[in-house]
């Protein structure tokens, strides 16, 4: 993720195996991380078991909420595109249980297309 990205809140894809050691104490036996995205500080985790939802907290981001949804709680998804004056992307997930959904803000439409379609192939 280049830092640049990061600063502006653009999602940017992050390396598969870096996202793997970071998360090895929590994955199962048999999880491997399939692709990652990072908004800012948070990320979007797909694994070949689950999504992994990681909100990092605090002034330093080391104290960290990480979301375990399996893919088959997953309800629908939806995703907003910028426009001319909102220049602000955004997509939601409801999730089986939840009153309200998860939602991500992009600040462009270029990384939210990966991730929708990536939950495409993961939860449908």
């Amino acid at each position: 993720m280049g830092l640049l990205d990061a600063l502006l809140g653009n999602a940017s894809e992050s390396d598969i195996n870096e996202t793997q050691e970071e998360l090895l104490r929590i994955l199962g036996s048999n999880e491997r991380v399939e692709r990652a995205y990072a908004i800012i500080r948070d990320q979007i985790i797909f694994t070949n078991k689950r999504l992994i939802l990681v909100d990092k907290q605090g002034v330093t981001g080391k104290k960290r909420d990480l979301m375990s949804v399996p893919y088959r709680s997953i309800e629908r998804f939806s995703m907003e595109t910028t426009g001319h004056f909102d220049m602000d992307a955004e997509l939601k997930i409801w999730i089986r249980g939840e009153a309200e959904p998860v939602s991500k803000t992009f600040r462009n439409d270029k990384t939210i297309h990966d991730v929708a379609r990536a939950l495409a192939e993961y939860a449908l």
